[in-house]
């Protein structure tokens, strides 16, 4: 039976399928695959069976009568829909599984494959000391990849070159690693060191290694008693090795011209034709830069020939990933002993490296060391990043990178060195970037729009205009029919209703993932915060948490479940601000927490996509009579920033009808301090207060002024729309910059008074609503 049909126990596996219809009698065998499967050889036809075998229907209509009587909002599912077969011998299940997809009655099918469990180090005593694999700037970040299906090295062979092991040490042994040919005799120490870094199990004793799930095999260069000879040792290894398998070159070579040693073993030709051959086979070779403290870009060979600077029209390109050594340390430096030059394509920690060890016969198998180091220790750091892309590639893709291609990510947006001008060892390959970025883009990547047509790329149009943040004043059914996709609302704006006072009211979000994998384990927490242009943490308050469970890669707009306000936490009358923050383990929330100053809060709502805000209005009746009669007042404040005093610009947009009205009333002290005064200010010396008429169409600067710290400018809008002109809704904002930057901006939203034809006959009823 061919590998794609077994798992771990040598179990055949079996398919999945939901029938579209509800049947009575489920069919006991599944037709329209006579073709396909007669090409493949099987003559048998496929029985069908029950998906859930354990429980008689009734049992399970049992347990759904009772998850409808504890939740009103479970929907049952229908179990007897959903069957199952074995894959025949001989056939891919994954091809096999697409074709099932295609019948007709079929809703969907996938193939029931045991996989592993995710990476545990919490029970490895001495995973703590490998902070080669903590996120960046300190490590490569192994820990976000062990998150990703594919994660740990699954299905990707790793074969070491060089002189010798201790394969039976207790944090190896499990590993099942095997000698291909060669004769294991010499430096088992080295070798042993070299493994655990990559191939550690996970297991309850020593560390973990980087890649704990990878085909480990080893191929020593001592050929015979009696030979020595890597280039054999390389090409033995590719008959043994397939496309986008991994080869580390754990080896230094003489040089040719000077007869000193530590140089990179293609620096001879028989090796460099060995290596060029693996990597036009497809296999990713890893070769150590070596520890020679040489300028590799001022290397002549035989011919007189700068063939490791790339610069050079006579540089050579075998496709190997060449590794530099840099201090375990961040700011990593280069470190003294390691070769350099432009050749070297990344770098990784070359000193305190913990790892397993061994004695110098090589048996005993319970020693570890905290100090392995040298571009031996880096290389299977960053070879451990490469199996980790590819295992991962392999599982979400289904295919693998060749060895430039992984190169190349590898190499792009990594941590670079200290001083990458004097340093010229590379970067350290970071999977967090890759696996997120557009490398690969294989990760979850959630976002709240900021507003309608944001598609998560940092922000730089309007904020607290999110469409994904709604408030009703009744429960909706089914959150996801009314507002997710395809339900027509998809780029509504307002579908928000007023917030009411004297009952509960509920809060849906929306979110969307554009990344590479469906997102699972998703919550969204969700504030108010009192009405302000400038909405910093600190005036946050937490209504609750609302949970998605997934939310399907491709962008597909996804609803929670509604968060309750309750009606005695509802705040008082007025404008006030909804917030909401996304995330999951791959893509965690943006914490609010203290800002050591404000440009810090300004890069955090400018960088995270997944934290978005929208303004809204508490209703309470008709608006009361005020001063000056016809006019909606809408209080709100003016903060400053929380570290200091900065200068910020205050500007006005007005949408209003033609004979419309707008002032701005404010602190007396605050009209001081604005800057220029485009208009006369009329103050009121009693009230302390000030009143600028702002153009109720079009931008118009209010202007600058420098605000103290945490400074709050308590703020009226009076708003007057002539009668006959409330047929329709009209909007009026102020927004808040900095530098030129919207940190912030209030809406409101004038909604029409009577059903068009109607005439007004009580200006009190007027509501104003706010997007």
């Amino acid at each position: 039976m061919s590998k794609a049909q077994t798992n771990d126990s040598n179990l055949p596996l079996r398919i999945a399928v939901k029938l579209r219809r509800r049947v009575a009698k489920p069919p006991q065998e599944l037709t329209g695959l006579e073709k396909f499967l007669e090409q493949a050889g099987v003559r048998e036809p496929l029985l069908l069976l029950p998906l859930i075998e354990s429980l008689e229907p009734k049992q399970i209509a049992e347990l759904v009568d009772r998850a409808v009587r504890n939740d009103p909002k479970y929907e049952p599912a229908d179990f007897s829909s959903w069957l199952q077969f074995v894959c025949p011998q001989g056939v891919n299940p994954d091809e096999l599984v697409k074709v099932v997809r295609a019948l007709d009655e079929v809703e969907t099918a996938y193939v029931l494959r045991p996989g592993p469990p995710p990476v545990n180090a919490a029970n490895d005593p001495r995973n703590a000391n490998q902070g080669y694999e903590d996120a960046a700037p300190n490590g490569i970040d192994a820990r976000f990849a062990w998150t990703i299906a594919g994660g740990d090295g699954t299905g990707i062979g790793f074969v070491d070159m060089e002189q010798g092991w201790n394969l039976n040490h207790e944090d190896l042994s499990g590993a099942g690693i095997t000698l291909i040919s060669g004769i294991n005799n010499a430096y088992f120490f080295h070798g042993t060191s070299v493994l655990g870094e990559v191939l550690m199990v996970d297991n309850t004793v020593g560390g973990v290694g980087i890649a704990p799930s990878a085909s480990g095999r080893v191929i020593s260069q001592q050929r015979t008693s009696a030979s020595y000879n890597t280039a054999d040792a390389i090409l033995d290894a590719l008959a043994h090795m397939t496309f986008g398998d991994v080869l580390l070159l754990e080896a230094q070579e003489y040089d040719p011209v000077g007869g000193l040693y530590y140089w990179p073993v293609e620096i001879v030709d028989g090796n460099y034709d060995a290596i060029r051959l693996a990597t036009a086979l497809g296999i990713v070779v890893v070769e150590a830069g070596c520890n020679g403290g040489y300028d590799l870009d001022a290397y002549t060979n035989l011919s007189g020939k700068k063939i490791f600077d790339r610069s050079s029209a006579d540089f050579r390109d075998s496709g190997a990933i060449m590794v530099g050594a840099g201090s375990s340390a961040s700011p990593h430096t280069r470190l003294s002993f390691s070769n350099h030059g432009n050749r070297i394509d990344c770098y990784a920690w070359g000193e305190n490296i913990d790892t397993t060890t061994t004695d110098t016969a090589g048996t005993n198998n319970t020693m570890y060391t905290t100090g392995f180091n040298g571009t031996s220790g880096a290389s299977p750091i960053v070879v451990g990043a490469a199996l980790l892309v590819q295992s991962i590639a392999q599982a979400a893709l289904g295919y693998r990178f060749s060895p430039r291609e992984l190169r190349r990510i590898l190499t792009t947006g990594g941590t670079p060195s200290a001083n990458p001008t004097s340093d010229r060892i590379g970067v350290m390959p970071d999977l967090h970037a890759i696996i997120t970025n557009n490398e690969i883009n294989l990760a979850a990547d959630l976002y709240l729009r900021d507003y309608v047509g944001d598609t998560g790329d940092p922000t730089s149009g309007m904020v607290s205009q999110s469409p994904d943040i709604i408030v009703r004043q009744a429960a909706v059914a089914t959150p996801q029919a009314a507002y997710g996709a395809g339900s027509g609302t998809e780029n509504n704006a307002t579908l928000s209703q007023d917030v009411d006072t004297g009952h509960d009211n509920y809060v849906y979000v929306r979110v969307l993932n554009r990344g590479g994998s469906t997102a699972t384990g998703v919550s969204v927490d969700i504030y108010w915060s009192p009405p302000a242009t400038l909405v910093t943490p600190n005036l946050w308050n937490l209504i609750g948490t609302a949970s998605l469970g997934s939310v399907p890669t491709g962008n597909v707009l996804t609803v929670a479940d509604a968060v309750i306000w309750s009606s005695g936490s509802i705040p008082a009358p007025g404008h006030y601000c909804f917030v909401g923050v996304a995330g999951n383990a791959q893509d965690p929330k943006p914490s609010p927490a203290v800002f050591a100053n404000f440009n810090q809060y300004i890069t955090y709502v400018e960088n995270n996509n997944n934290i978005a805000w929208r303004n809204f209005n508490v209703v309470a009746g008709p608006p009361s009579a005020g001063s000056p009669p016809g006019f909606y007042k809408q209080v709100f404040i003016i903060p400053g920033a929380f570290d200091t005093s900065h200068v910020f610009y205050l500007e006005a947009i007005g949408r209003l009808p033609a004979r419309s009205r707008v002032y701005l009333d404010m602190p007396a002290w605050l009209a001081d301090a604005l800057k220029p005064h485009i208009v006369e200010v009329k103050y009121d010396g009693k009230r302390g207060m000030a009143r600028l008429p702002l153009n109720p169409s079009g931008v118009q600067r209010i202007g600058s002024a420098i605000l103290h710290a945490k400074s709050a400018a308590k703020c009226v809008l009076l708003v007057e729309i002539a009668d006959k002109e409330r047929r329709t809704h009209y909007d009026f904002a102020i927004r808040q910059l900095y530098n030129e930057k919207e940190l912030g901006r209030l809406t409101w939203r004038f909604a029409p008074l009577e059903k068009e034809g109607r005439r007004l006959q009580n200006p009190k009823k007027q509501a104003a609503k706010a997007d």
